[in-house]
């Protein structure tokens, strides 16, 4: 792994260049993180949250990371210089938690998105989770709840990254229950909040 004084390959810079002219919705709130540096020898990161009330505090709506990772040797693993690994959570209602299907339309939304804007990428992979929990004694009040998060990876074609921030923000803002930008896809109801 090249130490801190190698510069940055020409590639990664224009990726990066490219990751913070991405347009994302204006729902979100988008900033810069520090990346993981043991995953990759270039990396950067973004996080964001669904519309939230308070600066640094995860959204009651939604809240996501997206990290973009660079490696000159090609790993075998990734089939290509780049690598994008993303998260996306948001709570739901309990009866759409219960939906058999809410993991597959969450991983619908993800390929959708970025088939839609173009972005070229192979080698997908992920897991949807559901978590359904109920509160007891101190936390009865919460009552039953629901969350479905979202972690997936993919390689990015070329040092065209703009697309693949945009196709991020896209299912963060649908599992958050926002209506989708493209015709004919159905958002995911908001969850109340109780308590």
């Amino acid at each position: 792994m090249p130490d801190r004084a190698t510069p940055a390959p020409a590639e990664f810079e224009a990726a990066l260049a490219s990751m913070k002219a991405a347009e994302p919705r204006d729902e979100l709130r988008i900033e810069e993180f520090p990346a993981p540096g043991s995953l990759a020898p270039f990396a950067a990161a973004l996080a964001a949250d669904v519309a939230p009330d308070r600066h640094a505090d995860d959204s009651d709506l939604g809240t996501g990371r997206f990290v973009l990772l660079y490696d000159p040797d090609e790993p075998e693993a990734w089939g290509g210089r780049f690598r994008v690994v993303c998260f996306a959570q948001a709570p739901l209602e309990t009866d759409i938690g219960l939906d058999p299907f809410v993991a597959d339309v969450a991983w619908s939304w993800l390929v959708d998105a970025l088939d839609a804007r173009g972005a070229k990428y192979v080698a997908a992979s992920g897991t949807a989770t559901k978590i359904l929990s109920t509160g007891y004694g101190e936390l009865a009040h919460r009552g039953d709840g629901a969350q479905l998060e979202l972690r997936a990876s993919w390689t990015p074609l070329d040092a065209q990254i703009a697309p693949h921030v945009e196709s991020w923000g896209e299912l963060l803002c649908m599992l958050a229950g926002l209506p989708p930008r493209s015709e004919g896809v159905t958002a995911l109801p908001r969850r109340r909040n109780r308590g």
